[in-house]
């Protein structure tokens, strides 16, 4: 595996006898590393991924495409204890996929912006296009 250090500002090849990047290949990097998204950014995005990475949490949002529903319907559909819909949910929640509105005893869940799952579905499609999934 080739790797490359930084020794004053000058990148160089780390295996003995390698040659060094040459000058525009370092120029070429430096324009590229202007354009990363600063680390709060970046950080953000990774946090707004993470409830993605459930199937469960997935299936709720696909379940939400169609509308609004309750908690009790949600359960049913998925067949998973109450508890861990609840826990799915709330993730959801706080991550701001998905919001409640109370009636009565009853908790109804909406995706938050109707083209949530239609954004996750372009995505996986551009995956699939690459070979990536």
């Amino acid at each position: 595996m080739k790797t490359c250090e930084i020794n004053g500002g000058k990148l160089s090849g780390k295996n003995k006898g390698e040659e060094s990047p040459s000058q525009s290949q370092i120029d070429k990097l430096k324009e590229i590393m202007v354009i990363l998204p600063d680390e709060n950014r970046l950080q953000a995005q990774s946090e707004l991924f993470k409830p993605l990475s459930d199937p469960t949490r997935l299936k709720i949002l696909y379940l939400l495409r169609n509308g609004e529903l309750c908690v009790c319907e949600i359960i049913f559909a998925l067949k998973k204890p109450q508890s861990t819909i609840s826990h799915h949910l709330n993730i959801l929640k706080k991550a701001g996929f998905i919001k409640g509105r109370k009636e009565g005893v009853w908790i109804h869940y909406r995706l938050a912006d109707a083209e949530i799952v239609g954004v996750i579905d372009n995505l996986t499609s551009i995956l699939n296009e690459k070979g990536g999934f």
